[in-house]
């Protein structure tokens, strides 16, 4: 959803097959968009309950990205390097990420992320 409402033209998880994935290009080469049925439920579902977000949804992307990296397992000195910011900068995006997800540790996240599907 988040690459959606960003202007994606299609999105596709790494467990697509091969002719989905061939499909997908065609589609959007062709000036439309592509969605999978997957996530046209989830757009559907969005539309049907607007109110009913998942906690991660109240994620700004740049959170959303280092609750990402946090919910794998990644330390902070690491996602600091990574994202090419502080590692200060990093811990108060953890704490806003606990404080607006209502969660208490870094073993949260991971258990979060991992039931939502969010990390491998």
């Amino acid at each position: 959803m988040r690459a959606i409402i960003s202007g994606a033209s299609g999105y596709l998880t790494k467990e697509m097959a091969s002719e989905e994935i061939v499909t997908a290009i065609r589609t959007i080469h062709g000036g439309r968009n592509y969605i999978t049925n997957s996530l046209a439920d989830k757009i559907a579902d969005e539309l049907q309950n607007p109110g009913a977000k998942v906690p991660h949804d109240l994620l700004s992307d740049r959170e959303f990205e280092v609750f990402c990296m946090l919910a794998s397992g990644k330390p902070v000195v690491e996602i600091a390097t990574a994202l090419s910011l502080s590692e200060s900068t990093i811990s108060t995006y953890r704490t806003r990420i606990l404080q607006k997800m209502n969660l208490k540790s870094n073993s949260d996240l991971m258990h979060y992320g991992i039931v939502n599907g969010l990390v491998d």
